[in-house]
């Protein structure tokens, strides 16, 4: 469809508009002056007449024919006229172009025969003895109430003709140079609507590409300023919502993405519209590929997708969880409900999504917890109430048995002293990790290896183990001396129990980018898939060896709190026959 411009419409309606006036008024000023022109004739042909008529009429008198063509033929001369002069009877008596004695009567004629009536005559006709067109004016002489005769004056058109159409040249030259005018002044006014229409064109793109810095310059014409004026205003209110979307956006943006929690939103379709990164994160899929993709093919066949899709049939909330903790899996709690918008009409579902893994596995730490250390407390309680119903039922009369029954009952003490004394210093520890109230000064670590060596002395000396050493005096750290001490000496005495009588023990401490202070062993060694829980509380590789060397199973897991209360870590490599290697890593002193 084709479509014109405001400005060529103006244009060509304006030149439209001048050429249609002018052509009227050419042809109606042409046409009126036509009219003019003739009645003007008529004017000076009737003037001209009466003044010749004067003399006319004398010749007519005296019937002096001679006189009379003489009279006509002076009046001619010079002139483009033709006088005739008729008597009543309709004889040609004079003709200033001809012989009237060869002429028919012109009784016949029109305009005569309007004069023999006493009348002015009019009449254009061809001319048969001129061969051309004539006017032709033809007035009655009187004397008294007498007709003489009639005087006829003929002028050639061609002179009328020449006369009019040089005026009428000049009309519509006059009409096309003020067309001409017209046409340059509607041309400017267009190329002025033109430029302004533009410049508000202009400004419109700018706003439809947000681009609201500069307004719309307001042109001279007023409804366009108008116009201009509304754009600007209807772009400043633009300017001013967008900012406040994009303000709203961004926070919304900048809460989802600091969300521990996962967050994902869906159409009714299943299309992502919203996805923050801790929802990637836990849902292993690309955050780059989740906005405006199909849930079905980033996650298809999952727990996820089919909750979703429970969500988009149900008009209810829902909740669940998926995965699991072996193999160091993921638990998610996943909360759905439909989302809606400002009408209430459904529109998608958003689903919230927690990383629960750390919660359900402190719930099974501490369910682990409260069994293992209820077996680890009720075996001593039980073999200390049984020898003592033992006794009370008559062994304590027997000296040699109330003698080993009481031994065993002090071991057991011993052993359930020890694992008290070991869950309060492990409590002690927790509580001041979690404060951090543990006091550490800058020191070196020498001394407090040496004296966690000599707690284990007499151990080490009782299987014939020999600790070797080998710490330089310029290894410093920030340290607690007695809990750095007491974690060493458990790693010492784990690897002195469970190392051959006769082996070696060593312990280095060296400074890299961090302080590492390592005990190797060369026991029995540790397979691969307990050495992720080695750590725990009351966890036991072989538990019935650990008991039998008095083990409270909680010396490893002392250990790990105090280093990650010193804000370091510790990691063990082992394998079975080889031995075991535990290292600690500290800070650097500063």
């Amino acid at each position: 469809m084709f479509r014109a411009s405001v400005s060529t419409f103006v244009f060509l309606a304006c030149v439209l508009v001048a050429l249609v006036a002018l052509c009227a008024i050419a042809l109606v000023s042409a046409d009126a002056f036509q009219r003019s022109y003739h009645e003007r004739v008529n004017a000076d042909l009737d003037a001209y007449c009466q003044l010749l008529a004067l003399g006319v009429g004398d010749a007519l008198r005296t019937d002096d024919h001679t006189a009379l063509t003489t009279l006509v033929q002076a009046a001619t001369k010079a002139q483009r006229h033709r006088i005739t002069i008729i008597c009543p009877d309709g004889t040609v008596l004079a003709d200033s172009d001809g012989d009237a004695a060869t002429m028919d009567r012109h009784d016949t004629r029109a305009e005569v025969r309007h004069a023999l009536r006493h009348e002015v005559g009019r009449a254009i006709r061809h001319s048969d003895t001129l061969g051309v067109d004539m006017f032709y004016y033809a007035l009655p002489l009187h004397e008294g109430n007498t007709l003489l005769g009639v005087m006829r004056v003929a002028l050639p058109m061609e002179h009328i003709h020449d006369v009019v159409r040089r005026v009428r040249r000049r009309i519509f030259a006059g009409a096309m140079a003020v067309m001409l005018f017209a046409v340059v002044i509607s041309m400017l006014v267009s190329q002025a609507i033109r430029r302004s229409l533009r410049r508000v064109t202009a400004g419109v793109e700018r706003f439809s590409k947000g681009d609201f810095t500069e307004p719309v310059e307001p042109p001279r014409f007023s409804e366009i300023a108008v116009l201009s004026e509304s754009l600007n205003d209807m772009a400043a209110q633009l300017d001013e919502r967008l900012r406040a979307i994009i303000k709203e956006r961004n926070q919304q943006e900048a809460v989802l993405s600091s969300m521990v929690e996962g967050v994902l939103a869906v159409d009714n379709q299943g299309r992502v519209m919203t996805f923050n990164e801790a929802a990637a994160r836990l849902t292993d899929i690309e955050l780059e590929k989740a906005h405006n993709g199909h849930l079905r093919d980033l996650a298809p066949n999952t727990p996820l997708s089919q909750f979703v899709t429970q969500i988009l049939n149900s008009a209810k909330p829902k909740e669940s969880e998926f995965g699991n903790l072996s193999q160091s899996g993921r638990i998610l709690q996943v909360h759905g409900s439909v989302l809606r918008d400002v009408q209430g009409n459904g529109i998608g579902a958003v689903v919230v999504l927690n990383d629960v893994t750390r919660l359900r596995r402190l719930e099974q730490v501490r369910s682990d917890f409260v069994a293992n250390v209820s077996h680890e407390l009720r075996t001593p309680i039980t073999s200390i109430k049984g020898f003592v119903e033992t006794l009370r039922d008559g062994a304590i009369n027997d000296p040699q048995d109330a003698h080993r029954f009481l031994e065993i009952v002090a071991k057991q003490s011993d052993r359930l002293n020890a694992i008290l004394n070991d869950l309060l210093t492990l409590s002690h520890i927790e509580e001041g990790e979690e404060k951090a109230s543990i006091e550490v000064e800058v020191t070196g670590i020498r001394d407090t290896l040496e004296a966690a060596m000599q707690l284990c002395a007499k151990k080490a000396a009782a299987k014939r183990i020999c600790v070797l050493m080998n710490c330089p005096d310029t290894v410093m750290a920030r340290i607690n001396p007695p809990l750095l001490e007491q974690a060493v000496a458990n790693l010492i005495d784990n690897a002195i129990k469970y190392s051959p009588d006769g082996s070696d023990v060593s312990v280095r401490a060296e400074t890299q980018d961090e302080v590492v202070i390592q005990v190797e062993d060369h026991g029995c060694g540790v397979a691969a898939e307990h050495l992720p829980r080695l750590f725990e509380r009351f966890y036991r590789v072989d538990k019935a060896r650990s008991r039998a060397l008095g083990g409270t199973g909680l010396g490893l897991s002392i250990v790990n709190h105090v280093i990650t209360a010193h804000g370091g870590r510790v990691t063990i490599e082992s394998a079975p026959g080889v031995g075991s290697t535990f290292s600690i890593y500290l800070p650097l002193a500063s």
